[in-house]
């Protein structure tokens, strides 16, 4: 079971993530509808206390409309690099998955001690068992980003450099990877070995340049994806 803070400023949203996440188990500890309430919900109240396993928050919140959860959700992070956090969008919007997963400061993917971080559209809701499963994975702290982010940076810039350097198969093991999925899985997917994902993670990691010894390579990959993607 999890605690989980929700922030979702939709209130038939709102009411419908907690029943599901009430139903997978789970424990919803506080259901709020803007950014300002999440940060009292999640903090704790004394020094020591602790905080939830999850945060599940909109990007668009009142008081503006804009990317207040997003924020709201980048300075928790900031603060408690440990608390795995779940973005939730209406629309694929790969700058605000780019700012979620792509800084460098504390609590940003691939940094030591960084906790899991996902973002998923809205639309993944209601397929539950794949929402539920990104719920544990993020828990469990690894990146999951949604197919349909993964899938628009591909169409953007397939051919920019460093990604210009893969194989039409590695850009495929690349994009499950980004999905947040595992080598046994992306080898299901794909129907090829196991081997042969271990084979194509390893040229991924050669031709990104990424070091061997400079903390999670997978998510630096996924990280490198998405940065091409925009860059």
């Amino acid at each position: 079971m999890l605690r989980v803070v929700l922030a979702e400023d939709s209130v038939l949203l709102r009411a419908g993530l907690v029943e599901l996440l009430t139903r997978g188990g789970h424990q919803v500890t506080a259901a709020v509808g803007d950014a300002e309430a999440l940060a009292r919900a999640v903090e704790p109240e004394s020094p020591g206390g602790e905080l939830p396993d999850l945060v599940i928050t909109d990007v668009r919140m009142p008081p503006g409309q804009r990317d207040e959860g997003l924020r709201a959700a980048l300075e928790l992070r900031s603060r408690h690099p440990e608390l795995p956090v779940l973005v939730l969008s209406q629309y694929v919007a790969t700058a605000y998955a780019t700012q979620l997963l792509g800084g460098d400061g504390p609590g940003a993917a691939g940094q030591p001690g960084a906790a899991g971080l996902g973002y998923l559209l809205k639309d993944r809701v209601g397929e539950v068992s794949e929402f539920l499963d990104a719920i544990r994975r993020v828990a469990g702290g690894e990146t999951v980003i949604d197919p349909e982010v993964v899938r628009t940076l591909l169409v953007q810039r397939t051919a920019s450099r460093p990604l210009g350097r893969l194989t039409p198969r590695e850009r495929e093991v690349l994009t499950l990877m980004a999905e947040g999925l595992n080598n046994l899985t992306i080898a299901q997917r794909l129907g090829v070995t196991e081997a042969s994902v271990v084979k194509h993670s390893g040229n991924i990691f050669m031709k990104l340049d990424l070091d061997p010894a400079e903390g999670n390579r997978r998510v630096l990959a996924v990280l490198t994806h998405l940065r091409g993607g925009l860059g």
